[in-house]
């Protein structure tokens, strides 16, 4: 649910509002809507949120270009898009769907005349009402290969005692399980920590996720989609 006016009393909230004029100020011609994600357009942000920005431009490459960066101590994202480009993107399922569609359906509008970010929800809401299940598992058994590949890795990373580099790996692979999940679900998450602790992977440890990974395997067997099959089937 997208909150019905921005907390101006936030610091984060105050300084959304400043960029935004900003970018319209130094970009009159080439900016058409402007935007915020996450945390503020949920109206839950905190001390350690970070101020989620979205430009949308009339034309490719043109407007400020995007950047990450601090602005007077707040963490600053600055995602900027051509508007028909981000309409393609809205009409689109890829295996990261789960931590895409939140910005699709909840996004916050400073400056939007055209009801650009209205168009995008609508766009989304209809792709998520005329894909089929099967679309959904697909992508699913995507993410379930990547999962698996990464905590094999994992395992093997742990056997040549590089730990390091073995928790970046089973980090990996929770974050990809919890993709199953949330497609197997049709669910979208705030983003990557929502979905491991949302999806109960977060303190999974390498047992433990190659159990949930069977079950999930199990899951997408019946559903038509095996993780394993016979040649031609690579290319089904």
């Amino acid at each position: 649910m997208v909150i019905e006016e921005i907390d101006t009393t936030s610091p984060r909230g105050a300084l959304a509002l400043r960029l935004a004029d900003a970018v319209q100020r130094r970009w009159p011609s080439e900016v058409q809507a402007v935007g915020v994600r996450g945390s503020l357009a949920h109206g839950d942000d905190t001390d350690t949120s970070d101020v989620n920005l979205v430009v949308l431009t009339h034309r490719p490459r043109s407007g400020p270009r995007p950047t990450l960066r601090k602005v007077e101590g707040i963490p600053v994202e600055l995602e900027v898009l051509a508007a028909d480009e981000a309409l393609v993107k809205a009409r689109q399922l890829t295996p990261r769907w789960p931590l895409l569609a939140d910005r699709y359906m909840t996004t916050f509008a400073l400056h939007d005349p055209k009801d650009c970010f209205a168009e995008l929800r609508e766009a989304h809401q209809n792709l998520l009402g005329e894909a089929r299940p099967a679309e959904f598992t697909q992508l699913a058994r995507h993410d379930w290969a990547t999962a698996n590949g990464a905590r094999r890795r994992a395992i093997r990373l742990t056997q040549w005692c590089d730990t390091e580099a073995a928790l970046v790996m089973i980090a990996d692979a929770r974050v990809h399980a919890a993709l199953v999940a949330g497609l197997l679900t049709r669910t979208w998450f705030r983003n990557a920590a929502d979905a491991v602790k949302r999806t109960g992977v977060a303190a999974a440890d390498m047992r433990e996720l190659g159990a949930i990974l069977k079950y999930q395997a199990d899951e997408l067997a019946a559903r038509g989609r095996p993780v394993d099959g016979t040649v031609g089937a690579l290319f089904d």
